[in-house]
């Protein structure tokens, strides 16, 4: 079984920053993806990136792109989405999620294992 866990959501002004990381813990697989999703009250879950476990390959919404980078450090099972210029639009519950195996896919349904939560409110 994996657990994630994100960090790094809070309170930010627009136009500023800030790093979210997801912390992987128990059973993992070497090629496996990760991504982050977004979710506000009464709306659907939606995409925000994602990216293969060895870093090669990427995928990003439209919505994010050019703000938004994710990265991954294998060697603390870790992956960080860094968002830049953040935009009010952005406040959401940021999840992190895993597949056992597969490409950085962009549907929730291709994701096996999901963490609980971050926070991110954006101020205007």
């Amino acid at each position: 079984q994996v657990q994630l866990v994100e960090s790094g959501g809070g309170l930010v002004q627009a136009g500023g920053s800030l790093r979210l990381s997801c912390a992987a813990s128990g059973r993992t697989f070497s090629s496996s993806a990760m991504a982050w999703f977004r979710q506000a009250p009464g709306k659907e879950r939606e995409f925000v990136a994602a990216i293969s476990w060895r870093g090669y390959s990427t995928n990003y919404a439209d919505s994010v792109k050019g703000r938004f980078t994710i990265s991954r450090d294998n060697a603390k099972n870790t992956v960080y989405l860094q968002m830049n210029l953040l935009k009010p639009e952005d406040t959401d519950v940021y999840y992190c999620a895993a597949r056992g195996t597969g490409w950085p896919a962009s549907s929730p349904n291709d994701y096996d294992y999901w963490g609980q939560g971050t926070q991110v409110t954006v101020s205007s």
